[in-house]
């Protein structure tokens, strides 16, 4: 039930994130041109959720955010997973030393306070490796790297754990001592059981980069204006909390049925385990 109601509403998300040029074309504004003429206008038939302090059509950057935040989310969390995975993996069948100073990078990417690390990768200049700042793919591109980063670390340790169980199991050392190759007791016996603990891990991996973006955006150090994140679009809003509070409540509820979603279907994956 749990999974289901978690991907139900990442699909109610994503159709909407889908659905966000023709709700432009319907409605016929364009969301990253200031109107100030219709600077913090009340929910209407025209615009379904008002407009923000530059005039701009708050449903229509919701939807253009959805698209930005949603994809920081699913390119970070799979990214995350592909280096975690390898790296458990490694460890587990190499062991020895290979193992240990695998996990000791991995302890010391724990150890280390992840906003603050996070905030100065951010505000460090890209642009001299072809990553300018304010274009919105660059930006994205940007914000997934420093992610994966440090979200490895938690599918790493997963994957090892659950590699290291495989690897116990009775067929898996009959197929290692009948001269299978390392390839196919990986893939044929391995990795079947750590698919389970890295689909959870994956999943939660979604939510904490949906948050981490959104945080980095309210900072000013995410996805930078006029392009709409639902991060941009709560540190616009924060100076409008009592004058327009819908500016702030629309893109904190979507964040929260983003998280919400994601830890639903981690939780519905892990029962199903």
């Amino acid at each position: 039930m749990r999974l289901r109601a978690g991907l139900l509403l990442l699909a109610l998300l994503a159709l909407a994130a889908a659905a966000a040029p023709l709700a432009e074309a319907w409605l016929g504004h364009d969301p990253f041109a200031p109107d100030l003429f219709r600077r913090l206008a009340p929910v209407s038939a025209e615009h379904p959720l008002g407009t923000d302090e530059l005039g701009r059509d708050l449903l229509l950057r919701l939807l253009h955010g959805a698209r930005v935040s949603l994809a920081v989310g699913v390119a970070t969390a799979l990214a995350a997973a592909a280096i975690g995975t390898a790296v458990g993996l490694l460890a587990a069948w190499r062991g020895g030393v290979a193992d240990a100073v695998l996990m000791r990078l991995a302890d010391g990417m724990l150890a280390l306070p992840a906003l603050p690390v996070l905030v100065v990768l951010a505000a460090a200049d890209t642009g001299r490796i072809g990553l300018p700042r304010g274009e919105p793919l660059s930006d994205i591109l940007r914000i997934v790297a420093i992610l994966a980063v440090f979200g490895w670390v938690g599918v790493a340790r997963l994957a090892r754990a659950a590699a290291l169980s495989a690897l116990a199991r009775d067929h898996v050392r009959a197929a290692r001592a009948l001269g299978a190759s390392e390839a196919r007791v990986l893939l044929r016996h391995v990795a079947p059981d750590i698919a389970g603990p890295v689909a959870v891990a994956t999943a939660l991996a979604v939510a904490g980069a949906i948050l981490a973006e959104s945080t980095l955006s309210f900072l000013g150090l995410g996805i930078a204006p006029p392009a709409a994140s639902w991060g941009n679009m709560l540190s616009n809003a924060q100076d409008l909390v009592f004058s327009a509070p819908w500016a702030a409540v629309w893109p904190g509820l979507a964040i929260l049925v983003a998280v919400a979603a994601c830890t639903l279907v981690a939780d519905g994956l892990r029962a199903r385990r």
